[in-house]
């Protein structure tokens, strides 16, 4: 098998639930060894099949004992990343902090991962993905213009926000060290990274002068040719026809090629909108599907996961991809985005069971069977 880019590095992942599991996902995806580390405590809460533990190892550890924070340390001397969620303050009262770590591994890559960043005045606040994009002026944006606003369907601050900002300041984190020699310490805000996103509305503001408001700015329902319409069989279309070369086509395909120039005219646009909704409320979606097949329009029906999941593109892709499980059918799972030549990624591994790797790696790393044994009647892991 091909190694994957990252096949020299070993994360060691002490996070939990989406975004810092999400990360180190993706860094063992593209060959990293990944051992995520938690209490037993949680066992109850583990995400059982969840895709975001594939490719890893897992094992138990109470890094609250003795014991357990001296396993924890002989594993992190030879490891290059650490990633951790906790809230802020909480490593450093676990002893298994960035100046702890770095004390006995300077080219430690520490990465944190904190809904609102480990400075600022609401450190120490719990949060949700929902209260991220809150805070960060993201929710305001999504939904009806007349509506209140709507929780988007998918985590956006969790993975957008931290786990992949997560991943890019661990991979600029290594290329520097190739440099330096020195490890660093990461700092990553969900919060942060949701309001990073506002890039375009920002500069939308700057050249307008005005704050875009929900449903009603460029890229968001105000104009004809950016903009969602209903079929006649309760089915969505998405129209992206920005530059004027993909209006002209939809406007003639409508044989109105009055509304060509009208494109973002601000005296019409309402009654251009109102135009299009009644011709697309005409067909089901389907009829549609094929009347514009081809068409170099910037247009897409708006799928269901089912039919997104069933796409052919997907599996072309091996977006979707099974992973084989001795004696069942094979796991399906969403495959790895980053298209790679020499060293691509891929998806190797099943989830493996909660702390199923515990035995074997405290063996690896010079424990005896009774050092072990004892581990495990004293609640170390």
């Amino acid at each position: 098998m091909t190694k994957g880019a990252l096949d020299a590095i070993t994360v060691l992942d002490l996070s939990r639930l989406l975004p810092g599991p999400y990360a180190s996902m993706i860094l063992a995806d593209h060959g990293a060894r990944v051992i995520a580390i938690e209490d037993r405590r949680y066992a109850g809460e583990a995400m059982k099949e969840g895709g975001v533990n594939r490719n890893k190892e897992h094992m138990t550890l109470n890094l609250k004992s003795e014991k357990g924070k001296a396993i924890f340390f002989r594993l992190a001397k030879a490891a290059d990343v650490i990633l951790e969620g906790f809230r802020p303050g909480v490593t450093e009262r676990l002893g298994v902090d960035y100046a702890a770590v770095s004390a006995v591994n300077p080219a430690i890559v520490y990465c944190s991962i904190s809904g609102y960043g480990q400075t600022g005045p609401y450190r120490d606040e719990a949060g949700h993905d929902v209260n991220y994009l809150s805070i960060a002026g993201v929710l305001d944006l999504i939904g009806d213009r007349d509506g209140s606003p709507v929780i988007p369907g998918i985590q956006i601050a969790d993975m957008a926000g931290g786990g992949m900002n997560a991943v890019i300041g661990i991979l600029m984190a290594l290329v520097e060290r190739q440099r330096s020699g020195k490890g660093q310490y990461i700092d990553i805000s969900m919060t942060d990274g949701s309001f990073s996103l506002l890039t375009l509305a920002f500069t939308m503001r700057q050249l307008t002068g005005q704050s875009p408001k929900r449903s009603d700015f460029l890229f968001s329902h105000r104009y004809a040719c950016y903009n969602i319409y209903q079929t006649a069989d309760g089915r969505y279309i998405s129209i992206g026809a920005v530059e004027n070369r993909f209006w002209k086509v939809l406007c003639e395909f409508f044989e109105v090629p009055e509304y060509i120039d009208l494109q973002y005219d601000e005296n019409r646009k309402d009654e251009i909108i109102d135009y299009f909704r009644r011709q697309f409320i005409r067909h089901p979606l389907a009829w549609w599907e094929k009347a514009l097949a081809g068409k170099d329009i910037c247009w897409a029906p708006v799928k269901t996961m089912d039919e997104a999941l069933s796409d052919p593109l997907f599996h072309e892709r091996e977006m979707i991809v099974g992973i084989d499980r001795e004696g069942q059918s094979p796991l399906p799972v969403l495959g790895t985005p980053v298209r790679m030549s020499r060293t691509p990624g891929g998806v190797r591994t099943v989830p493996p069971d909660f702390g199923a790797d515990t035995l074997r790696i405290l063996s690896e790393i010079g424990y005896s069977e009774a050092e072990i044994q004892e581990f495990k009647k004293t609640g170390v892991f």
